[in-house]
């Protein structure tokens, strides 16, 4: 269902070692996921703590989802900072999705952080039986 190859990630890792975690507009930092199959739909889950849900972007081009969202920092301008290990900026993931995914019905929502895609599996996809007709009893066949 998700192609687990990436060519980018090793990418993105180096450039989090060499930019720091927070990433910017231009080197987005990754969001952690978990994606799986659960019956007749495919779940992806996005760790997205702190983001507010309306900067939270989903594009489907072809068989390309990609998420972007923005956390901002929740402090003005005139403080003195004295640590910043959250990550903030712009957060982007790009899924490569197999054809079998109903693209047109995928539904979202976000609730205590986590983003959460719910793709259906296309009917074209999902396992069905076949009869088989011929000179003995007819029999069925799982596909």
């Amino acid at each position: 269902m998700l192609m687990r190859t990436d060519p980018f990630r090793e990418l993105d890792r180096l450039t989090q070692a060499l930019f720091g975690p927070n990433g910017t507009r231009s080197h987005p930092a990754i969001m952690p996921m978990d994606a799986y199959r659960e019956g007749g739909q495919f779940v992806v889950h996005f760790d997205l703590p702190g983001v507010d849900p309306a900067s939270v972007e989903l594009n489907v081009e072809r068989n390309v989802l990609t998420v972007r969202a923005e956390r901002k920092p929740t402090y003005g301008e005139d403080v003195e900072l004295q640590a910043a290990e959250r990550p903030r900026g712009v957060f982007s993931r790009q899924l490569f999705l197999s054809d079998t995914l109903d693209m047109d019905r995928i539904e979202a929502g976000y609730d205590a952080g986590v983003l959460t895609l719910r793709i259906p599996v296309a009917e074209r996809a999902k396992p069905r039986k076949i009869e088989i007709t011929g000179a003995g009893a007819p029999k069925e066949i799982n596909v």
